[in-house]
C-alpha cells in the first residue's frame, strides 16, 4: 500500500505566500508523474500543475507565473509553491501520483487534502 501525506494548508491573505509538501511512503518502486489538484467548494476537482519524473512541468493557465511544482524523487516528495496568492485560490489541493509497484503496476494514489484559504 501507498500514503500520499499532504501539509502546509493554512489561512493566508491575498499577495501571501504557501508551500505545500506531499510525502509518498510505503510499497514504492519509483514514481512517474505527480500532480497537484484543487478543489473549491461547489466546484470540480481541477488539475493544476504537473510534473514528470524527469523534471518537465506543466501548469493551468490560472497558476503560471505564480505557482512552482517540483519534487524530491530521492525522498518521494512532491511540493507547491505558490506565490502571490488569491482569493479564487481558495481551495482543497490534493496531491496525486502514479507509483509503479513491482507484481502490481501502476497505481493512481491520492492525498487526503490539505485546505488553502486566502482571505483579508
Amino acid at each position: 500500500q501507498v500514503q500520499l501525506v499532504e501539509s502546509g494548508g493554512g489561512l493566508v491573505q491575498p499577495g501571501e505566500s504557501l508551500r505545500l509538501s506531499c510525502e509518498a511512503s510505503g510499497n514504492i518502486d519509483s514514481i512517474n508523474a505527480m500532480f497537484w489538484y484543487r478543489q473549491a467548494s461547489g466546484k470540480e476537482r481541477e488539475s493544476i500543475a504537473s510534473i514528470t519524473n524527469g523534471g518537465y512541468t506543466h501548469y493551468r493557465d490560472s497558476v503560471k507565473g505564480r505557482f512552482t511544482i517540483a519534487r524530491n524523487n530521492a525522498k518521494n516528495t512532491l511540493y507547491l509553491q505558490m506565490n502571490s496568492l488569491e482569493p479564487d485560490d481558495t481551495a482543497v489541493y490534493y496531491c496525486n501520483a502514479v507509483v509503479l509497484q513491482i507484481g502490481v503496476g501502476k497505481t493512481d494514489y491520492w492525498g487526503q487534502g490539505t485546505q488553502v484559504t486566502v482571505s483579508s
